[in-house]
């Protein structure tokens, strides 16, 4: 009797839980994203310089001869208005360069600039990106954008641009001025980083002193996004050997460096002012990342080069550009996945995701090779696992 009792009792309360259930279970599905994968890798284009004997790739820019850039690397790219996007390019070498020489990659020849700027508003990629324009000198070469090399020779190397973006109107430039490519262990050894501003869509640039990073910073080369009135910023120490961190700063406050804010994975939040604090989001070795928010699968895809020669977890050692994906920016990250192989394309690295394409099944982005040392558009198709 007093079973019988109990369990009338217990009824409803059982009843209430079972749909509480329910409603958390139908939640977290709807909360859940399926981790992505990239499959069929392919070549769409040439970007820059000029095609190799027997090359049947497309090559819609002639940047050699229109604006002395034949042999450069990188390709970030970032949307200023519309379907405009700008691109900046590292170490350029002019007209005379020549691509493969001595089968040693890399850059030679005349009229070496740390880095030159493009423009385009081509958004349809099947064909590969037609440049509009470039930056240009008075002599009508692409000129370097952030001071590098020649500017002062005995204590810069170069100044290598590692991201891009725009906020309220302004153009925004990281990056690293580097003093030795040879660190060890995977590192650049850098002077500082830092930004440049653009007001004027990009004709102009100016050095932005207040945002400085020491040369040890976790943020000496960084990756930019913008979502809900932040811009997220991945950064890792510079070269290929170390690991991500994660800063935010609100769209107003890109100048104020006391006001970016690192996420501490240990407690749990963002600790405003103090880089110290920012805790590795990202295991090593990373570099030269890119950073999306893909509107259609509602995550965030990083990709970046890797050398497993910087990384003591793994015994097979190879050389590829890589990604990872998340639902959140500092939740948890899938596992490290190939998106291509040295041994498909000899000497690849930085891999520069396009960003308008981001409601797309397919991730386009820049490739360059180091032997014939110049740029390629890649595409890759997006599904889930």
């Amino acid at each position: 009797m007093i079973n019988i009792q109990l369990q009338n009792l217990l009824k409803p309360f059982s009843l209430s839980v079972l749909i509480l259930f329910g409603i958390s279970k139908i939640n977290f599905a709807q909360n859940q994203t399926k981790e992505l994968q990239l499959n069929n890798i392919q070549k769409i284009s040439r970007l820059t310089g000029t095609p190799l004997k027997g090359e049947q790739l497309p090559s819609p820019n002639n940047t050699a001869e229109q604006y002395d850039v034949g042999g450069t690397d990188l390709g970030i790219f970032w949307q200023m208005e519309g379907s405009k996007v700008g691109i900046f390019f590292g170490d350029t070498h002019g007209r005379e360069f020549i691509a493969e020489k001595d089968g040693k990659g890399g850059g030679n020849g005349a009229n070496w600039r740390s880095n030159v700027l493009a423009f385009s508003s081509d958004d349809y990629l099947e064909d590969g990106i037609k440049i509009d324009s470039m930056a240009l000198d008075d002599q009508g070469s692409a000129r370097e954008i952030c001071a590098g090399g020649k500017t002062n020779p005995q204590k810069y190397n170069t100044s290598i641009p590692t991201a891009a973006i725009r906020v309220k109107n302004i153009d925004y430039v990281h990056y690293m001025n580097i003093y030795d490519w040879a660190g060890g262990n995977g590192r650049w050894l850098t002077n500082f980083s830092s930004i440049y501003t653009s007001a004027d869509n990009g004709k102009t640039w100016t050095r932005r002193n207040e945002i400085t990073f020491k040369g040890d910073s976790k943020f000496s080369q960084v990756c930019y996004a913008k979502k809900d009135g932040y811009v997220l910023m991945i950064g890792s120490l510079s070269g290929r050997g170390g690991p991500g961190y994660l800063a935010r700063i609100k769209e107003k406050n890109m100048l104020n460096l006391n006001q970016y804010e690192y996420w501490n994975s240990n407690l749990k939040k963002w600790i405003k002012g103090d880089e110290s604090k920012a805790t590795i989001i990202i295991p090593g070795p990373i570099g030269e990342a890119s950073l999306l928010y893909h509107e259609k699968y509602k995550r965030w895809i990083i990709a970046y080069s890797y050398d497993s020669a910087y990384d003591p977890n793994v015994k097979d050692k190879f050389h590829a550009i890589v990604y990872r994906d998340a639902k959140n920016i500092n939740g948890t990250w899938s596992d490290l996945k190939i998106l291509a192989s040295e041994k498909e394309f000899k000497g690849l690295y930085c891999p520069y995701i396009y960003p308008l394409k981001n409601k797309s099944d397919k991730l386009y982005f820049t490739m360059s090779q180091w032997e014939p040392y110049n740029v390629y558009l890649m595409t890759a198709d997006i599904s889930t696992k």
